[in-house]
C-alpha cells in the first residue's frame, strides 16, 4: 500500500471514530498525559507542539504554554479540537499531516505525538519531522502502541531516528510506552 493510501485509511478510520473518541479514549490518553507531563516542562513562555492532537484533550494540561498549536490529518478530530482551542485565547490548531508540518525548524519548545507512530506508514520519517520543529534543547515526548510495538523494536526506531531518550516509561496500566527525549544542541 502507497503511502497516500495508507494515510487515508487512517484519516477515514480517526473520522469515523471522532463522535465517540473522547468516551472510548479520554481515559487512557489522560494517564499518558500526566506520565509525560511528570517530565516535560510546558509552562508560560514555551511553544508546545500537539502532533495528531485528536480532539484537543491535551490542550487543558498545556494551556498556560505561551502558545499551544494542534495538529490532526483528520477533519472530524480536528473540528471537535477546534471546540477545545476556543475555550484557550492561546491555542490554535491546523489541519496537517505529521510528515509535512507547516512550521518552520527548530520552532517548538516541546513536540508532544501521543497515538501517533503506529498510524504513521515510514514512523522514522515522522519522527525526522518532529526532530526537525523542535528547539535545540527542547523536549519531543512519544508513545509508541504496544500491540504495535515490542520495547525493543520502539527503543530501536528512537534510536535510529537519533534522538536522545532521557526517559522511557513501560508502565504496564499504559497501552503505550511513553518516550521523552531531548533534541541535542548542534555543534
Amino acid at each position: 500500500m502507497n503511502r497516500w493510501d495508507w494515510k487515508r485509511r487512517v484519516i477515514r478510520r480517526y473520522n469515523a471514530t471522532a463522535p465517540s473518541y473522547d468516551e472510548q479514549y479520554r481515559k487512557e490518553q489522560e494517564a499518558k498525559y500526566r506520565k509525560a507531563l511528570e517530565y516535560v516542562n510546558a509552562a508560560a513562555g514555551r511553544m508546545v507542539l500537539d502532533v495528531g492532537c485528536g480532539t484537543g484533550l491535551l490542550f487543558s494540561h498545556v494551556a498556560e504554554a505561551q502558545a499551544v498549536v494542534g495538529v490532526d490529518i483528520s477533519r472530524e478530530l480536528l473540528l471537535r479540537a477546534k471546540e477545545q482551542a476556543v475555550k484557550f485565547r492561546n491555542i490554535h490548531v491546523v489541519r496537517a499531516d505529521a510528515d509535512h508540518l507547516p512550521f518552520r525548524d527548530a520552532f517548538f519548545d516541546a513536540v508532544f505525538a501521543f497515538t501517533v507512530l503506529q498510524n504513521m506508514p515510514k514512523p522514522e520519517e515522522t519522527l525526522g519531522e518532529l526532530k526537525r520543529v523542535t528547539k535545540p534543547g527542547g523536549n519531543i515526548v512519544i508513545t509508541g502502541l504496544k500491540k504495535a510495538f515490542s520495547i525493543e523494536a520502539f527503543s530501536g526506531l528512537l534510536e535510529r531516528a537519533g534522538l536522545d531518550v532521557v526517559s522511557m516509561d513501560t508502565d504496564d496500566a499504559l497501552k503505550c510506552y511513553v518516550a521523552i527525549s531531548t533534541k541535542m544542541f548542534q555543534a
